[in-house]
């Protein structure tokens, strides 16, 4: 991938990062009872939910921010990143809520979330400058 396919392909995915941060940030309002932030494969609620939503909406809009601007700090916040949705997807997974949505929309799920976050953790780790990479 050229260095300019690299930059457009961060700068989008930090527009979806930061449109997560902000769905993140909506999770207290719980606008259905299917909304709430799932922390290591839980759904939370209440005062959980009030606070771990936009917790994480910050570090996401952080991590926006610092895709955006291509900053350093980007890198290890999108490992860090990379490695909680591999975890919250398996662990969720594991529940019995995670039936409730079927097959087809949870591979697609899965997908989407494993591709934006481990792709845009990869175009940086490749895109490393002296890396030799890219």
């Amino acid at each position: 991938m050229t260095e300019a396919g690299r930059d457009k392909t961060l700068r989008v995915f930090a527009l979806l990062f930061g449109l997560l941060a902000i769905s993140n940030f909506l999770k207290p309002l719980q606008l259905s009872p299917e909304v709430g932030f799932v922390l290591f494969g839980t759904r939370l609620e209440g005062t959980a939910n009030a606070l771990a939503g936009p917790a994480f909406g910050l570090y996401l809009a952080a991590y926006a921010l610092a895709l955006w601007r291509r900053l350093p700090a980007a890198l290890p916040l999108a490992l860090i990143y990379v490695a909680y949705v591999a975890v919250n997807l398996v662990l969720f997974n594991m529940t019995p809520l995670a039936d409730d949505s079927g097959l087809i929309f949870g591979l697609a799920y899965t997908a989407v979330a494993l591709g934006v976050s481990g792709g845009s953790a990869w175009l940086l780790w490749t895109g490393r400058s002296g890396s030799g990479q890219g």
